[in-house]
């Protein structure tokens, strides 16, 4: 079973998570596996504030590491886009950011790791954390700056609960090891570089929604009643299941046969199950769907329309 392993650049000390999945080895970067680049960055950013090094770190590690000379911006997270996720299936987040550095560091080298991750929770004190499983491909636009491209990949199985639906925010790490052995127990901290940055970007993680509809009876006589029914229901990753969501204002809408366009004809609350039911009067033929505008935690989701026909 391989370890995936994460480091958050956080004031005070590192956190590390280590959580079962697939190996993240270096793709065009770093030579490193992470479960290398994590225990040396951890206790690189440990030495840099003046504290002792990370506990597996050998007895005659010495010195500080110097201040890298480098930043980070440009950050986007899946696009601008809210994260949505299900409650199996991993998704994997595009990311995207722009490096500057000094002209004496080269982030090709074997020796080098950088990486732009998500948590959630204060910066001193995260309860989350979120990261790919590759190490980003960077290409160099000068011999100072780089356009860098990544992923985060999330496993809602064993990674999310629920309190993770809210916003997260993006920090940077960088880690140069100038021919120093991550994996060796008396580094000279000295030689290496470390820089690390918060409040890149902020972006939010959201539970897939689904919503059904039901027009009956079909067909219908002009002018008669139809009863429609229907669920909303998102994504738990408390439990791995899809559950009704309760209170929500959702809109009951119709289009004619011939027409694209959906108009809103009433709108109602799901039930403590997250059941919907009202009744319309059918007039001419057309598809009637419930259509959700989401919240902050549940992105929007419309049923595909059923079609009544009207005798």
């Amino acid at each position: 079973m391989r370890i995936r392993a994460t480091v958050a650049a956080v004031t005070g000390a590192l956190a590390l998570s280590a959580l079962a999945v697939p190996a993240a080895h270096a793709a065009g970067g770093s030579s490193y596996d992470r479960d290398d680049v994590v225990k040396a960055a951890q206790a690189a950013h440990r030495a840099a504030a003046g504290k002792s090094a990370f506990s597996t770190a050998g007895a005659q590690d010495t010195g500080v590491p110097y201040a890298l000379d480098l930043s980070f911006s440009n950050v986007k997270i899946n696009n601008g886009k809210p994260i949505v996720v299900g409650t199996t299936n991993k998704v994997r987040v595009p990311v995207s950011y722009t490096v500057t550095h000094a002209a004496d560091i080269d982030l090709q080298a074997p020796d080098f790791a950088l990486d732009v991750e998500i948590y959630r929770g204060s910066y001193t004190d995260p309860k989350n954390f979120l990261i790919g499983d590759d190490w980003p491909t960077c290409v160099d636009n000068s011999a100072t700056k780089a356009t860098c491209k990544g992923t985060i990949d999330v496993y809602p199985d064993f990674e999310l609960t629920n309190a993770d639906a809210t916003t997260w925010k993006a920090n940077g790490y960088a880690i140069d090891f100038n021919d120093q052995d991550p994996t060796s127990d008396n580094i000279d901290w000295s030689k290496v570089g470390y820089a690390e940055q918060d409040a890149l970007a902020t972006t939010k993680l959201q539970r897939f929604s689904k919503l059904t509809v039901d027009a009956s009876p079909e067909p219908v006589k002009k002018g008669k009643s139809i009863t429609v029914t229907g669920k909303l229901s998102r994504a738990s990753w408390d439990d791995g299941k899809y559950h009704g969501y309760a209170g929500q204002s959702v809109k009951l809408q119709f289009r004619k046969k011939s027409s694209s366009t959906y108009t809103t004809l009433k709108t109602i609350k799901s039930s403590s199950t997250g059941t919907l039911k009202t009744t319309t009067k059918a007039t001419v033929d057309g598809y009637y769907r419930y259509s959700f505008a989401g919240t902050s935690t549940t992105p929007a989701v419309s049923a595909a329309g059923d079609y009544v026909d009207v005798k």
